[in-house]
């Protein structure tokens, strides 16, 4: 009995070390882990402009639509808007940043947050995977959400990776749907 008591003692002991230790490194890193998911957002905030002004940060109502920022030309009209958008993926949830014009058509998009799997669902957030989408949504052709709506090239592209894309796709397409009814507002 005593040798369980000091077994369970030591252990004991060792969680205790070993959480203390895991919060000191937690409050050391955090507010640098903080600042770079932000210098994140804004490359890619800066990456999707395409060159417009981005007018202020705007909170949705919707769960699916994280926030969202007004494109303005150099006479101050808006041109469109840059949506940050959740999906849903073979990893979990991820969130798309993309740029749609006021038709809703998509400009641009980068994967942000995801758990993707390496090699496969990672694709997406090489240069080049989101140009399948440039132009979609909106009043033009709807945004591609199955493999059979794209073009050989592109299909091929996304082998393996059937979840992510559609994931993307469809977050994709919902945040079309969200600037479209914002109507230039």
């Amino acid at each position: 009995m005593k040798r369980f008591l000091t077994v369970g003692m030591t252990l004991a002991l060792i969680c205790a070390v070993a959480a203390t230790t895991l919060a000191a490194v937690n409050a050391i890193t955090k507010n640098k882990i903080i600042a770079y998911e932000q210098e994140v957002v804004e490359d890619a905030l800066s990456v999707v402009a395409k060159g417009l002004a981005i007018g202020q940060l705007n909170q949705s109502e919707d769960p699916s639509i994280l926030e969202y920022y007004q494109l303005m030309n150099a006479s101050n009209g808006i041109e469109g808007y840059i949506v940050m958008v959740l999906g849903s993926g073979y990893g979990g949830e991820m969130t798309v940043l993309a740029s749609y014009a006021v038709d809703g058509s998509v400009m641009a998009a980068k994967l942000l947050g995801n758990a993707e799997t390496p090699g496969l669902g990672k694709k997406a957030e090489a240069d080049g995977y989101m140009d399948k989408f440039i132009g979609t949504g909106g009043n033009s052709s709807p945004v591609p959400v199955k493999k059979t709506e794209l073009g050989n090239t592109d299909a091929e592209s996304i082998s393996g990776a059937t979840v992510t894309f559609s994931g993307i796709a469809k977050a994709l397409a919902y945040g079309s749907a969200f600037v479209t009814s914002m109507g230039g507002k």
